[in-house]
């Protein structure tokens, strides 16, 4: 039996509040990071309008987000894709909105301004960016056990960290994508939401 990890059930919920507010009423989703694929077997289901593409950097988890996929029994879940955001290349072209969840913490700043790069080439005119996980705020943590986990994600990689919220902003902004909202989230975690210009 697949059981969610205790962080995805408990974020999913809200998640998929924010989504229903800011996504298009169909069209494709690319999913970056998509981990176990837990939260594409979620909102797949609950957004069936949407083709949700899910996609990893790590070609041992994707048999992994194929089993969630299957076990959620939604037609509009796609095979998923080995994709690097750092990279040039990327394997969609064309997508009405973008999901990534807890990656930009959890990889090198580099990874960070290859998604912006990619998802200003693939995202269509009017598209939604959609980014979940903790920020800096003017430079300043929001909460103590921010200061910790930044502490235990350098334990695992030196280039790994809690980001400014500006320095994301601005990054996406080089692609022509516009900050719409920032929405406060369970655990000291804000949604943040931009559009294609």
């Amino acid at each position: 039996m697949l059981v969610p990890h205790p962080s995805v059930q408990r974020n999913r919920g809200p998640i998929l509040n924010v989504i229903r507010r800011f996504f298009p009423n169909e069209g494709t989703v690319l999913e970056i990071g998509a981990g176990s694929g837990a939260h594409a077997a979620w909102f797949a289901p609950r957004l069936p309008q949407l083709v949700w593409q899910p996609t990893e950097a790590h070609p041992e988890a994707l048999p992994r987000i194929a089993q969630w996929a299957a076990a959620a029994g939604a037609e509009n879940i796609r095979p998923p894709l080995l994709l690097d955001a750092s990279s040039t290349d990327w394997p969609v072209h064309s997508v009405d909105a973008v999901v990534c969840i807890n990656m930009i913490h959890f990889s090198p700043w580099q990874s960070t301004l290859g998604l912006m790069a990619g998802v200003g080439r693939v995202l269509s005119p009017g598209g939604v960016l959609y980014l979940y996980g903790p920020y800096r705020l003017d430079g300043q943590h929001t909460a103590p056990s921010n200061v910790e986990f930044e502490g235990w994600l350098k334990g695992i990689d030196e280039r790994f960290g809690v980001r400014d919220l500006g320095a994301v902003t601005a990054a996406a902004a080089e692609h022509g994508l516009v900050f719409r909202e920032r929405v406060a989230m369970p655990a000291n975690n804000f949604s943040v939401i931009f559009h294609k210009a």
